[in-house]
């Protein structure tokens, strides 16, 4: 029996490779240690409802403050992936089958929290024919059914292995916000993220908007891989090709030893001027910080990300 508490376990993938040492952290990235009452109230909700979350899995360091304030992104199909990007923290191998009961937990818990907005996302599942596809779009009926009031954001998957068609299974189900982060520059997608392709991941963004132009799209990428600042401008270029309404930019941190290294630790100025340029791009949102994740703050960022989009149209 596996224990994911031991990296050696979590990651059989990665065992074998070389330490790479883990610099110290400056100090404008540094946060709390989590705890308190909305802390503890938010981790017995998940816990009551049987619930994997994201921010536990990939070790998000804002979960203190996200779960203090009762925010926290589902992680739906299981906490074991069937890839093995070199920097994710989410354990690798054979995931278990699907629970049935799920999306209806997940309903349970948005319900419970009273959420105005969540976040759900997935490990990747290749060993589904359709990616998953169909439980995202359970687990959206079923919020929809418990809290209509809700507004829902996903976080999917490439689906690079299926058939191109599924994508419509998770469209037709109306999330507010369809988010597949590209994560890094597609020149280090080979160590970085090798079970990826870079330009499927971009054109699975840009069918969304074929298949529904009404729905926001987002994506995120972090820095501090190895990247260069020319190379982050042409993936901003690359995504406004493809229609992407919000762009995230964060700061990547090794998880652990084995994963991939810390190339050197962006400065805040630096993205700051990363989401001025982003915005010149035509962006309806960005958010680019040193703390800044795919989910961090969401809420708060989509009422902003709708109020751009109404001033664009001139209904404000």
């Amino acid at each position: 029996m596996r224990d994911l508490k031991i990296p050696e376990q979590r990651h059989p993938e990665k065992a074998h490779r070389p330490d790479n040492a883990q610099p110290k952290k400056p100090s404008w990235i540094r946060v709390r240690a989590p705890g308190g009452k909305g802390y503890a109230d938010t981790h017995k909700i998940m816990r009551d409802n049987k619930l994997v979350t994201v921010c536990e899995e990939a070790g998000c360091p804002n979960v203190g403050e996200c779960w203090s304030a009762g925010h926290a992104t589902m992680m739906i199909m299981g906490e074991i992936c069937t890839r093995g990007c070199t920097f994710c923290n989410i354990a690798t191998g054979r995931p278990d089958a699907l629970d049935a009961f799920e999306p209806g937990r997940v309903a349970h818990a948005v319900e419970k929290l009273g959420l105005n907005h969540v976040v759900i996302t997935s490990v990747d599942r290749d060993d589904l024919e359709d990616g998953g596809a169909e439980h995202f779009a359970q687990t959206i009926r079923a919020v929809r059914h418990r809290s209509p009031k809700t507004t829902i954001e996903v976080l999917t998957p490439d689906f690079l292995k299926c058939d191109p068609s599924v994508l419509e299974i998770v469209v037709e189900a109306k999330p507010d916000v369809f988010n597949h982060n590209l994560e890094t520059v597609p020149g280090l997608y080979p160590e970085v993220r090798p079970g990826a392709r870079y330009f499927h991941s971009l054109r699975l963004l840009q069918r969304v908007k074929e298949l529904d132009p009404s729905m926001f799209t987002k994506s995120g990428i972090m820095v501090g891989l190895g990247e260069n600042e020319q190379q982050v401008r042409q993936v901003m270029d690359d995504m406004r090709a493809a229609d992407i309404d919000f762009l995230t930019i964060g700061q990547y941190l090794q998880p652990t030893p084995k994963h991939h290294a810390v190339d050197r630790f962006v400065t805040p100025e630096e993205f700051a001027a990363y989401e001025k340029a982003a915005y010149g791009k035509g962006f309806l949102m960005v958010s680019a910080t040193p703390l800044t994740r795919s989910s961090y703050h969401a809420g708060n960022d989509f009422a902003r990300l709708r109020e751009a989009r109404n001033k664009k149209l001139g209904k404000v």
